[in-house]
């Protein structure tokens, strides 16, 4: 490859956000993206439930926090330049418990310092209002939550880096990194790309590509799977946008809540349980080298040893449709078990440290011509724009 060029490794959003950036900010540069699937946004990307976040959640100064707020503006923008579904339809958080008011408090004042636009607060009477068919005490209303195709973004940014003179190429599985003299040397299936700089967004292999470039050992991604489940037609319209409980900060990525989706329908999901696999989709997915990754790793014992009453119970939910619907239905009584049919699978790559504790924030580490994004999870999507200027702003050419 000639100079000027900075291989970008991950052909989901968030590699094609940052591959694009490069070629609006750095004129001259190539831009080649190595996707080691046969298609784009075929992970995270692609099987996430669509939901353009507002912020509510994110500790304040956070990146989460700061690149979500910029992030949700950028993509809503995006969208309407390149006449991609996007649908403001609105969220309600919502309390169903008296015991749940604490957090509940707490989550609004988070919200208020992210400065979530339109955010209200409204008693029983008055989310019932916005949700007919809702139930609880007290919620949070944010109307400018919304949803979109993220595979339509993802495929749209790949256009812009190709149409700038840059290459998606596909089928390229990265199994090698090392710097050598005018560069980095990366090898993907039987080419090797000479670059001056290589961004690695590589998702749910980030840690194994962290490594691969010479980054730290830790933290390591530990996969979670998430099932979904489809509404019947017949019960769908009873939720106008989504539904959502309030977080418990212990566990920010569990939470049943209904979504609708851009392309019709309503989905309620997803739970969230050990995934034994981090390339397959199907429920019996297990691949041998990806759960002796987790088993080997003394930070996920340290995770488990703390949690494994949780984990108990989201078992429940992937054995049982019944059990998956009982906390739903707390929020949206009229939907039950003999309504819903299981639908999609995602997996989260959730990075976990060596003593167990999950890393809440965005990580990206740069080091010796290469910058990786460890740690990307919700709401990364939503920031995916606001990530990629961050990134670019962040490596230097030199």
């Amino acid at each position: 490859m000639s100079a000027g060029t900075i291989g970008i490794v991950g052909g989901g959003i968030l590699g094609l956000a940052v591959g694009r950036e490069l070629t609006r900010r750095r004129p001259g540069v190539r831009v080649v993206v190595l996707e080691k699937e046969d298609r784009l946004a075929a992970h995270q990307t692609g099987h996430n439930s669509g939901v353009v976040h507002a912020g509510i959640y994110y500790r304040p100064g956070s990146l989460k926090a700061e690149l979500c707020t910029r992030g949700r503006a950028l993509l809503r923008d995006y969208c309407a330049e390149h006449a991609i579904a996007y649908d403001e339809c609105g969220k309600l958080v919502v309390a169903v418990d008296p015991d749940e008011l604490p957090r509940f408090e707490a989550l609004a004042r988070t919200a208020r310092d992210n400065g979530v636009p339109g955010l209200r607060r409204l008693d029983g009477a008055a989310l019932r209002e916005v949700e007919p068919h809702a139930a609880g005490l007290v919620a949070l209303h944010s109307p400018r939550t919304a949803i979109t195709d993220y595979v339509a973004v993802a495929e749209a940014l790949a256009r812009e880096i190709v149409a700038a003179g840059g290459s998606v190429r596909l089928g390229a599985e990265v199994t090698d990194v090392a710097r050598v003299p005018g560069g980095v040397s990366v090898r993907a299936g039987e080419d090797a790309h000479l670059v001056d700089r290589l961004v690695v967004c590589g998702g749910l292999q980030s840690d194994r590509l962290g490594r691969l470039a010479g980054g730290p050992a830790t933290p390591r991604i530990v996969p979670f799977r998430g099932e979904y489940m489809q509404v019947s037609p017949a019960k769908a319209d009873l939720v106008r946008g989504m539904v959502y409980p309030v977080p418990d900060p212990a566990y920010p990525f569990l939470g049943v809540h209904f979504t609708r989706r851009v392309g019709g329908g309503l989905e309620v999901g997803p739970n969230a349980f050990l995934a034994f696999s981090r390339d397959d989709y199907g429920r019996a997915a297990l691949s041998p080298r990806d759960l002796a990754d987790t088993l080997g790793y003394a930070g996920f014992w340290r995770f488990a040893r703390r949690h494994w009453r949780t984990g108990i119970g989201e078992l429940r939910g992937v054995l049982s449709r019944t059990a998956y619907l009982r906390g739903a239905q707390r929020y949206v009584p009229a939907i039950g078990p003999g309504d819903v049919t299981r639908a999609g699978l995602g997996l989260r790559a959730q990075a976990v440290e060596a003593d167990g504790s999950l890393v809440d924030d965005f990580v990206i580490q740069h080091g010796d011509g290469v910058t990786v994004v460890r740690n990307a999870p919700s709401p990364a999507a939503t920031s995916s724009l606001a990530i990629a200027e961050h990134v670019v702003q962040s490596i230097s050419l030199a």
